[in-house]
């Protein structure tokens, strides 16, 4: 029994010998970033990593995508990933290694940052990695390192998974992931049982009226009136046409019509983003805009039904309960129950759940990523923090690389059966 929890322990204790170098990684990913489906330079520095860890490794899964296997023997198949894609936000953290890279997208030049914690998700998971390959004797089975792209635009999973992720490489029976959390203090992880983020829809409706002269409104058919109308009806989505208990939201970004103050356009547009848990709500929002875009062109006497097309989006990410019990049980036992918070789920979107869709139970945890004073300040009426997707976003780097990798590679021998009990 002894020797079983101290060979548990082995990975963990070789994190003080991996730190500097992956304190190194991550300055060098934070001032490299790139942009979602051009992340080959960051690919290929991971993908050194791990061949020189002992990892089979394969690139250019679904783009720019990434795949390290492991086989240790007998025993489970954990997968564990991280996202790989920076934000065309221009950093004004200050930092030494603050980023300085641009690039163009949409025809215009824009900074690009890891304001998202991307790179502390890539140098967590190559650290969970290194301790792991390097304490081969503390565990059993297959690691699976899957590094993804494009994961801000809800797109690299499903680019990983058409590309065969889980046909060429082996079928994990876990998945775990991380992720930053811009209001929780460093040392600390996050956890939710069930859903943990949202469905994500975008909407776009078209609506068509007959130009005229506003001076002359009888004459025309006005469809800035309609859009009107319509962005009031659509409250009543959420307001009276859902269970109360579902959680659901609809709003419209952008709306756009007309050229002139004097001058009734032929056509509105309105871009909408429609967030929900369940799947049967999701798709009710999606037919509700449907059917009061289409009723209120009606009741316009418009002369043509509007356009609506659906973007589908990333599937709510959603935490196997008992997934996430035995991962929150292993965690406290590592960390201090301190270190372990329940907290809410949100309604922004990961497209993390996508490696859910063959029923594989999945977890992702919040990683802390605040200085504690900070934090408590914050929450005592103290200055504001940056959120994640800031220009001001910066980890507190050296407790927040720490706690995750030790809370990844907690979680990996949690599920390999291996942790410490």
């Amino acid at each position: 029994m002894l020797l079983a929890l101290l060979l548990a322990a082995a990975p963990l204790t070789k994190l003080d010998a991996a730190y500097d170098g992956l304190d190194a990684l991550y300055r060098d990913l934070h001032a490299s970033p790139e942009l979602s489906k051009q992340e080959a330079k960051t690919a290929d520095k991971l993908a050194a990593k791990l061949r020189g860890l002992g990892f089979k490794v394969t690139q250019k899964i679904g783009g720019t995508g990434l795949v390290g296997v492991l086989e240790n023997g007998k025993g489970p198949t954990v997968m564990l990933r991280t996202d790989l894609d920076g934000l065309p936000v221009e950093e004004k953290t200050g930092l030494p290694y603050a980023s300085k890279v641009t690039a163009v997208e949409g025809g215009q030049k824009v900074g690009v940052m890891h304001a998202c914690g991307h790179d502390m998700h890539m140098t967590v998971w190559t650290g969970a990695a290194t301790l792991l390959a390097q304490s081969r004797d503390a565990w059993s089975g297959t690691l699976v390192m899957v590094g993804q792209p494009a994961e801000e635009q809800g797109e690299g999973a499903r680019a990983m998974l058409k590309d065969k992720l889980f046909e060429r490489f082996p079928r994990p029976d876990f998945a775990v992931a991380m992720h930053v959390k811009g209001d929780l203090a460093a040392g600390v992880v996050g956890f939710v049982k069930g859903y943990a983020f949202a469905n994500v829809d975008s909407v776009e409706v078209t609506l068509f009226g007959r130009g005229g002269h506003g001076a002359a409104p009888h004459t025309a058919i006005d469809p800035v009136v309609m859009a009107a109308k319509l962005v009031l009806s659509l409250q009543t989505l959420v307001s009276r046409e859902l269970n109360p208990i579902d959680p659901a939201v609809v709003t419209v970004g952008s709306i756009h019509g007309g050229t002139r103050h004097n001058i009734i356009p032929e056509e509105v547009k309105l871009q909408l983003t429609l967030r929900s848990y369940k799947p049967e709500v999701r798709q009710a929002l999606i037919d509700g805009v449907t059917r009061l875009a289409k009723a209120e062109a009606a009741a316009a006497r418009a002369p043509k039904e509007p356009l609506v097309t659906v973007d589908e989006g990333p599937s709510a990410v959603y935490n196997d309960p008992a997934l996430t019990g035995r991962l929150v049980t292993a965690l406290t036992r590592e960390l201090g129950d301190r270190s372990l918070v329940e907290v809410d789920k949100i309604m922004g979107a990961e497209d993390f759940s996508e490696y859910r869709s063959g029923g594989m139970p999945t977890c992702m945890l919040w990683l802390g990523a605040v200085e504690p004073a900070k934090a408590q300040a914050a929450r005592t009426g103290g200055p504001p923090l940056p959120s994640t997707h800031s220009p001001l976003f910066a980890p507190d780097r050296e407790r927040t690389l720490r706690t995750g990798v030790r809370a990844l590679t907690t979680a990996a021998l949690e599920l390999f059966g291996t942790a410490a009990k």
